[in-house]
């Protein structure tokens, strides 16, 4: 059974737009470079040929794996309980006395830089299902660390 993908609808918008480039564009350019490459013979010193051919798998396959994305998309809707902290919630905490903002994303999505941080990742998991006001205690690999919910958006 195919495993469900969590998006937001921007994310799911970015996959398709990733996967129509790919298609439309990237697909037929690394086709002209092998027939390029094909034109000036032997194939088997053709360092060209090689690169080209091995661009145009990865391109193939990164193809198939969007396309099994965007057909199990699960939209996450934008959480309209601003009591419990679910997928979809943006998270306002202190944590050493430091205010940090998180979004609660699919893994799909995660990009801490952004503040986008997975529900699969130990503080994401971590924070689902808490309340404002709630102190949540995280094992880190950098030791425990203790989150205070301050709001939830």
């Amino acid at each position: 059974m195919p495993k469900e993908v969590l998006l937001t609808e921007e994310g799911l918008k970015k996959l398709q737009e990733e996967l129509k480039v790919l298609k439309e564009t990237r697909r037929h350019e690394v086709i002209e470079r092998i027939q390029e490459a094909v034109s000036h013979g032997d194939l088997s010193e053709n360092a060209d040929y090689a690169q080209a051919k091995e661009e145009q798998a990865f391109i193939e396959g990164r193809i198939q794996e969007l396309e099994e994305m965007v057909k199990n998309a699960q939209i996450i809707e934008r959480n309209s309980n601003h009591n419990m902290v679910s997928i979809g919630s943006t998270v306002e905490a202190s944590v050493n006395g430091k205010q940090v903002k998180y979004t609660i994303v699919g893994a799909n999505e995660a990009n801490p830089a952004q503040g986008k941080i997975s529900n699969e990742s130990l503080v994401g998991r971590a924070l689902l299902g808490t309340k404002k006001g709630d102190k949540v205690p995280v094992e880190t690999p950098a030791g425990k660390v203790s989150y205070e919910i301050t709001n939830i958006v």
